[in-house]
């Protein structure tokens, strides 16, 4: 595979052992050191095939895996697919290597193979003299089958590719492929171009459709349509309410009917992304009588179903509405018994499972991500996995990271929820110069309600390669720690969270702090409220002042529930409720700043508004204090086009080097 070979021979001329006394500061070096460790790939995909019996008995199946690299001369991230061979005996892998060379993928929307694995269904993206046209082809072993051109049928909109609503999913007899796309619009005039003034549409031109938010944008009224393969025919599905939307999607047993999430659209759409509390259900439709069952409770919120293998039960994720956007969920219909052990990899994230073969992807702070599979033990057994690795990434031995614990002092404890520890991930360069101290970058996540874990990040990998030492920090209220930490920072930001990440500094000289989202929040309080320690600080889309975001916003409920108050679409704050939210803010300290700030700000940022940014740079402007705006047209929250991220870590590393007096 040409990328990780390149990746490999990268890695063998950077992990050459340097002796750190000094951080890198030469802004050719470090672009070269980031353009290098851009090189790793990321996994995105895995599918497992059929399993085929070899004329001698042996037993095998093909594994699809889809990745995804940046690419500085395009501008863009580029996704390449690779397929591996696995031999095993239903227990174990007995051999395993790759299937031929990595085959860059272009256009492609969504594709997926048919159970059997005879077929294949490919969506895809094209222009054809300027206009953008989608199609869904099937394939047959070596030919195309069908290709069916969708934008000229007029039946819907554009397909869905994301990971909330999209899907593409062959029916158990392989005749049918159910996916999900924009509900078609009528055309609309203006009052001034028709004569008649009868016409339903006339004057609806610039009518406003709600969409669902960040990363969703143009994405509203989404339907369930159905291709007949043999007779070429695309139906919208009918029987589903028009108040909710429909996504998830997947065939019920005997493909009698469609199983599905419905989110509710009232009183007005709230953003999805990053967001599992919304309001929503499990529904199953007839495909016979075009009935609609709604399966789960509707005061609740549901993600993620799945059909058993025996097709005889649905498990699928429930968690409470409002509150925290990110919190414990339920598994529900299913018993399940947990069994953990240690590992000597950092992260681990299970891309699939068929027939318990199962394929993940593992990284580390100092490892980039490998591609291994694995057998479940046997039902009962506690058995280790033997695992086996079919794409290997060297590891940086000049990087070394651990998991740190810290304890809040006792009048810094929760009343409410005592006795919580939080963590963080320090990374520092392993070889260091007796004596010399390196500076420090604190990082708090954001969300609030998310969490670092110990995987690959290139920028911090960078960083800790130019010489500085990392500290991300898992602040009380991350998840993965249980409800009750979830639970006590509502309330409480701007205080406990900020409390938090000063306590758990390991080292106080030559300190920066760097976040996004949330964690632009306590950046500006930190700065705020401890204006003499930070040097230097760097905020990416910043909340700064929740009394003037919750208007703009797409998840204005998230301004209230971490404002410490009940959420509500038909009622406004009071003046109190107001006063507290612009309390909490990092606003409120701005006068007491001294730090100089970096701003970076997605232009298209529906979650936190641009607006948000802008409002602390002119106030930091006023008060002659040092600030620098990056603007990035096109981008959203993530700031994650290639353009913006890499021209964004250098200014940051710059920004830090400058400040920091290195």
């Amino acid at each position: 595979m040409q990328t990780l070979k390149k990746c490999v021979s990268v890695a063998c001329r950077s992990n050459v052992s340097r002796l750190y006394n000094k951080v890198v500061t030469d802004a050719e070096e470090i672009a070269r050191l980031y353009r290098e460790h851009s090189l790793y790939p990321s996994l995105a995909r895995a599918e497992i095939g059929p399993v085929i019996t070899s004329q001698y008995g042996g037993k095998y199946c093909n594994i699809y895996t889809e990745w995804s690299q940046r690419d500085f001369e395009r501008n863009e991230n580029v996704k390449f697919c690779r397929q591996y061979i696995v031999f095993h005996d239903d227990k174990s892998v007995v051999y395993s290597g790759p299937s031929g060379n990595c085959t860059e993928i272009k256009g492609e929307l969504l594709s997926k193979d048919s159970p059997s694995g005879d077929l294949k269904a490919v969506v895809q993206e094209c222009t054809i003299k300027g206009e953008e046209k989608q199609f869904l082809e099937v394939w047959s072993k070596n030919s195309k089958v069908k290709s069916i051109n969708l934008t000229a049928l007029k039946k819907h909109g554009k397909v869905y590719e994301d990971d909330l609503f999209g899907c593409l999913v062959w029916s158990h007899s392989e005749t049918h492929l159910l996916y999900v796309a924009e509900k078609r619009r009528p055309k609309t005039v203006s009052f001034f171009q028709v004569s008649s003034l009868l016409i339903i549409h006339l004057g609806d031109q610039f009518v406003y459709y709600e969409d669902w938010g960040e990363t969703l944008m143009n994405k509203s009224e989404p339907v369930l349509c159905i291709l007949d393969i043999e007779g070429n025919n695309v139906s919208v599905l009918e029987g589903v309410p028009e108040n909710i939307s429909p996504g998830q999607a997947f065939w019920a047993p005997n493909d009698t009917g469609v199983v599905f999430v419905g989110w509710w659209h009232e009183p007005f759409r709230l953003g999805l992304r990053y967001c599992s509390n919304r309001r929503s259900s499990l529904f199953y439709v007839d495909l016979t009588g075009g009935n609609c069952e709604q399966l789960s409770s509707g005061s609740s919120a549901v993600s993620y179903p799945r059909l058993s293998p025996d097709l005889c039960r649905i498990v699928y994720l429930e968690c409470g509405v409002y509150g925290p956007h990110q919190q414990c969920s339920r598994l529900c219909m299913v018993s399940v018994k947990g069994c953990t052990g240690k590992s000597d990899m950092g992260s681990w994230t299970l891309l699939t499972i068929i027939r318990d073969l199962m394929v993940v992807s593992c990284s580390s702070p100092n490892c980039p991500p490998s591609l291994r599979v694995g057998f479940l033990p046997a039902v009962g057994s506690e058995e280790p996995v033997n695992w086996v690795t079919l794409e290997e990434s060297p590891s940086l031995p000049d990087i070394h990271w651990e998991v740190l614990s810290f304890t809040p002092p006792p009048e810094q404890d929760n009343t409410k929820y005592p006795g919580l520890d939080f963590e963080a991930i320090f990374l520092k360069p392993k070889n260091v110069k007796e004596g010399t101290k390196l500076p420090l970058i604190v990082i708090p996540h954001g969300g609030p309600h998310s969490v670092f874990v110990a995987e690959w990040l290139l920028s911090s990998a960078v960083l800790c390669k130019m010489g500085f030492c990392m500290l991300l920090v898992n602040y009380r209220g991350s998840i993965g720690y249980g409800q009750d930490s979830i639970l006590s920072l509502p309330g409480n930001v701007g205080d406990q969270d900020v409390k938090d990440v000063q306590s758990g500094l390991i080292d106080k000289q030559k300190v920066a702090v760097s976040g996004g989202s949330h964690g632009g929040f306590l950046a500006c309080h930190l700065i705020g409220q401890y204006p003499e320690f930070y040097r230097a600080c760097i905020s990416r889309n910043p909340v700064i002042n929740l009394a003037s975001m919750i208007g703009s916003t797409d998840i204005p409920d998230w301004c209230m529930v971490e404002a410490g108050y009940d959420y509500s679409t038909d009622i406004l704050p009071d003046p109190t409720v107001w006063e507290q939210l612009l309390n909490k803010s990092p606003i409120k300290h701005v006068a007491q700043v001294k730090t100089p700030v970096l701003l970076t700000l997605g232009e298209e940022d529906k979650r936190v508004p641009s607006k948000q940014g802008i409002e602390y740079y002119r106030a930091l402007k006023a008060l002659k204090s040092p600030v620098r705006l990056l603007w990035y047209p096109g981008n959203n929250h993530s700031l994650s086009k290639v353009d913006a991220e890499s021209d964004g870590f250098m200014n940051i590393a710059l920004w830090i080097i400058q400040h920091l007096s290195l």
